[in-house]
This record gives structure tokens, sequence and C-alpha cells, in this order.
């Protein structure tokens, strides 16, 4: 059996029902376990997962049980078509809550993003969409839940939070997610939310957005950041306020407590802009307080969504079939907690990759992080 001190998440293996029942060549542990040490170093295609597999089968031999080698290409392929994604999915958010600790206070960012090339066009299959949660503050994808398209992510969403252990965090989503369902299932949670506000809402939109307006409503609570780099000048300011007695229909978003403006004042080289954004919140009025998850929410696209695409070529990717490119997606998800946890490396997810894949020791220590 394999050893668990280099794999603590195999414990909860478990979670994934083999779809195998006879003429089981090849055990469900040891094609995990390549699989994700083959993604963690380098491995894009089942075909490299295989290759990187035979290339290192000496080391495999001295905690896996391989009783008939590495399997083949084909067999990974099948192997994780086939597998029941929620069952995987629970095996991922165990694992992932064991990270987290406690997330209390703690901004997680729910978000989704478009697998490009799992499209199928000869067997008229569609890209799929991937919800993901993201805890900003430790940088640790928390679970993920798969759609057919993007305008699914206000159904998908109440399923991906009730999967979750979210009591005491502060969930952000963008304006697709600003649903009273949503909000409802986020206070059922125990966590609290700030939701972007846009005209999807419409009514919701112009009153928050003409309430601002007026200086008159005033006072509001505020809070003001600078940043500056390379010729930029960033000035935010938010505005915040508790005052909703006048919010007609406030009573259907459960929990909300607060609205927000955030003014984003940018001068690039000497040419300024400016943009306004709205959200409503069950946080109390306090502009700092509410201005930390609205910014920490980007946090999804930048360290999430753009090392996905940039690092592990996710978009490139060509696994297609059945439930194989949900699975791959949250192998790949497994393998960026991994490697942003491990700290030992001062260096980027694709540095940190290489030394993996060079580097016996390093990859163990990238597994056990």
């Amino acid at each position: 059996m394999i050893d668990s001190s280099i794999s603590p998440f195999l414990k909860h293996i478990d979670c994934i029902k083999d779809p195998r029942h006879h003429n089981i060549h090849h055990l469900l542990h040891d094609c995990l376990m390549i699989a994700i040490c083959a993604i963690i170093s380098g491995a894009d295609s089942w075909i490299q997962v295989a290759e990187y597999g035979r290339s290192k089968i000496d080391w495999f031999k001295e905690f896996l049980e391989l009783p008939n080698g590495i399997p083949s290409h084909d067999t990974f392929g099948r192997l994780f078509a086939r597998i029941d994604p929620r069952g995987f999915h629970e095996f991922f958010t165990r694992w992932a809550q064991e990270l987290s600790v406690s997330l209390k206070g703690k901004t997680v960012a729910i978000d989704g993003k478009t697998l490009r090339g799992s499209h199928d066009r000869s067997n008229a299959k569609s890209s799929i969409h991937m919800v993901s949660a993201w805890a900003s503050d430790i940088r640790v994808v928390l679970g993920q839940l798969k759609t057919d398209d993007k305008s699914n992510e206000i159904i998908a969403i109440p399923e991906l939070i009730k999967t979750l252990a979210l009591e005491g965090a502060i969930v952000t989503i963008d304006a697709m997610g600003c649903q009273k369902k949503i909000t409802c299932s986020i206070i059922d949670a125990g966590a609290d939310y700030v939701i972007q506000v846009k005209e999807n809402q419409k009514k919701l939109y112009g009153d928050i957005s003409l309430f601002f307006q007026d200086p008159e409503n005033g006072p509001f609570d505020i809070f003001e950041t600078l940043d500056g780099e390379h010729g930029r000048i960033e000035t935010r300011r938010y505005f915040t306020t508790g005052n909703l007695d006048w919010l007609q229909g406030k009573e259907d978003w459960a929990g909300i407590s607060t609205i927000c403006m955030a003014v984003r004042e940018r001068d690039i080289n000497g040419k300024t802009s400016v943009e306004s954004s709205y959200y409503i919140s069950s946080l109390q009025n306090h502009a700092e307080i509410v201005a930390k998850p609205v910014r920490e929410h980007w946090g999804i696209e930048n360290d999430l969504h753009w090392c996905l695409d940039m690092t592990f070529q996710e978009d490139r990717c060509r696994v297609r079939k059945d439930h194989a490119p949900e699975n791959f997606a949250t192998l790949r998800h497994m393998a960026t907690n991994l490697l942003k946890r491990e700290k030992s490396l001062k260096a980027g997810l694709q540095t940190k990759r290489l030394k993996a894949a060079w580097d016996h020791n390093y990859l163990i220590k990238v597994l056990v992080s």
C-alpha cells in the first residue's frame, strides 16, 4: 500500500468509487498518484502522464504497488472519463478543507471559467464551464463544480456553496451571482457576502447608484487606498452605508446590511479615468472591512485562472471524453494548491513544476505541503 506520509490526500480516496468491476490491472490509488505527480511536474495530457510514469517507474516502485507496471495513456483516459466527478469533488473538498483550517474572516471568491479546449465538435459537445471557490488569503482552491455554460453559474453556485465549509467566511461573487437565492445559500452556510451589482439587477442597480450620487444621503463611511508604480497611480475610494430603510425589496436579499460604492481613479502617464462599481453586503457598515473582500475578489482571476491558463495551459488541453475534462480540471486544482503551498522554493509555479520534475526530494515536499 502507498506510503500515506507522502500522500496525505489519499486518505480521502474512499470518496472516489472505482467505476471498474472486472479485469482491474491497475489500482485506483496508483493511477491517481501517478497522475497528480505527473501534472505537478509538467504533464498536461494523458499521453504525458503515462510517459512521465514510465520515466519514473523505478521511483514509483518504492511506494506504489504497480502490479502491472505503469498504465497506458488509454487506461488513464478511460479511467478518469468514467470516474463520477461528484465523488472526485468530495475527495478534493475534504482534502482542501484540511488545508484551509478556519475561514473565519477570510475572503472566498467564487467565479467561473470556461475550459475552451474541452469542446468536441465531432460529438456536438461544447466547452465545459467550471465554477470554483478560491480562498484568497491562503491561496487555496476549496472546490469546483461543472456547469454546461456560463449562464448556469446561477444554478451551480448554491450547489457549490452547499459542499463547502464556509462558516465565518466572506463570500465574494461578481454580478452574475447577484441573485436572491444565492444570498440565502450564503447566509444559510453561516457566511457573509459582498456581491457586485450590475444592470442584470436593473432596479437594484439603479436604486443604489442614484442613492450614492446624492451627497445629501450621507454621511457615508469612507476608506481610501493609493497605489502607484511604473507611471500608474490608482486611487480607490469606498463609500458604505447601513441606511437601507429606503431600499424597496431589501427583505428579499437575505442578510443585507450594507451597500457600497467603489470609485477607482486611474492616472496612467497623465491620462485619468474614473470607474464606479456597486455592491451589496451582509457585513456591517464599515468601509475598510467591506473594501478588503472587494479588492481580494480579483485574486481568483490573477492567482488562479491566469495560472491555470499560463502555467498549466488549461485552455489548450484536449482532454474531452465524458467526465475526463472535469476530473482533469480537479487534478490541476490539486496541483495548484500543492505548488502554491510549498514555500521553500522562492519561484513561480512554472519553475516549481520543473524543479518537481527534476528532483524527487522536492516533489515529495510539494506532496506533503
